[in-house]
């Protein structure tokens, strides 16, 4: 826990924090039923933001062996998630949203204004959440990168199956079947992404995931 209390990961974690909290604020500001005030969700999601990159920036390097941002990412490792997010987009385009549109029309955008701010949401807090943070925090507990990794996209599905069982009308078994297969493997290409890319890398495959939606809006 020393390693969260280093000034210099403490300043990281503000600073990221802060970029995280400001990239939500649209998503944010078109949400119609907030049950809170705009101001009082920002500083929620700045606060918890500063505990999750301070897990990143205090754990990653130490534990992951490697580097939470870098340019210098390998041909091989770009070229496949590039391909990967095409494929992985592709697939959740014509085989998954088109129903899910339907049953939850809040969770895709009506115009490029909302994908932009549904986009910046999940590179700012969706991947932190469920990837960055969720890794480094099994990676600290466990010290191996095999088990954050399993336990990561394990994370994943778990918070599905909540949202999915929030839902007042239950969800077809295709359906379901479907949105976990995606889910495993969209939480496993997200951490092979950040492992071998870091940070930088893994928003590069969740925008190409996120991108599907212009499809439709343009």
């Amino acid at each position: 826990m020393r390693s969260l209390a280093q000034p210099e990961v403490i300043r990281s974690a503000v600073t990221a924090a802060l970029v995280s909290s400001l990239a939500c604020y649209p998503r944010l500001f078109f949400w119609a039923h907030r049950p809170q005030s705009l101001w009082y969700l920002e500083a929620v999601l700045f606060l918890c933001g500063i505990v999750l990159w301070a897990f990143v920036f205090g754990w990653h390097a130490r534990y992951a062996q490697r580097p939470v941002f870098t340019l210098q990412v390998g041909l091989a490792p770009f070229l496949w998630a590039t391909f990967s997010g095409i494929a992985v987009a592709m697939a959740l385009h014509f085989w998954i949203d088109p129903s899910l549109r339907l049953r939850t029309p809040e969770d895709y955008p009506m115009n490029v204004g909302r994908w932009l701010a549904m986009s910046l949401f999940t590179l700012g807090f969706t991947q932190l959440y469920l990837v960055f943070a969720a890794f480094d925090w099994f990676v600290r507990l466990f010290q191996s990168t095999r088990m954050a990794a399993i336990l990561t996209v394990l994370f994943g599905v778990f918070v599905l199956t909540i949202k999915v069982n929030a839902s007042p009308v239950p969800m077809p078994t295709g359906l379901l079947l479907g949105l976990v297969a995606s889910r495993l493997a969209i939480g496993s290409l997200s951490v092979y992404c950040y492992l071998q890319g870091g940070v930088l890398l893994a928003w590069w495959w969740g925008f190409l995931l996120q991108s599907r939606h212009l499809w439709k809006l343009l």
